[in-house]
């Protein structure tokens, strides 16, 4: 059983150098915000950190405080089973929709029952109407 949801990523740029992550986590850890989702992508001087949290306007406004640059979007959250297949599935009805999943990202310890993906389609609110569809 699948549920999911519009949610906000925040992605935040940093410079790619020791330490950049830990003040990230630190800082969203001082401030009890949880991340339930992240993903990091370098290139030779930066790196986005893209990341679902528990509290996404109060860690945008942290991010902010810092100066650090932020961008929000919108992104599905889908908690499902944690099976072959799950991903395919989705991405068929997606695709049949004309809806492009620009990236996603997830996680999940072989032996659980369930996973968390995170999808960044070309068109959220639409992708969430038609993966609520029964199939």
């Amino acid at each position: 059983m699948e549920t999911m949801e519009l949610t906000t990523q925040l992605a935040l740029f940093l410079d790619n150098r020791p330490g950049s992550l830990a003040r990230v986590c630190e800082a969203l850890a001082e401030a009890r915000i949880n991340i339930y989702a992240i993903s990091t992508s370098d290139t030779v001087d930066h790196t986005v950190i893209r990341m679902v949290v528990s509290e996404p306007r109060r860690a945008m406004e942290l991010f902010e405080d810092r100066q650090a640059l932020v961008v929000e979007s919108d992104v599905l959250m889908i908690h499902g089973d944690n099976r072959p297949g799950g991903l395919a599935s989705i991405a068929r009805r997606l695709g049949d929709a004309g809806i492009n999943i620009e990236y996603a990202y997830c996680a999940t310890s072989p032996k659980a029952r369930n996973g968390l993906l995170i999808l960044r389609p070309s068109n959220p609110k639409k992708a969430l109407k038609v993966l609520n569809q029964s199939e």
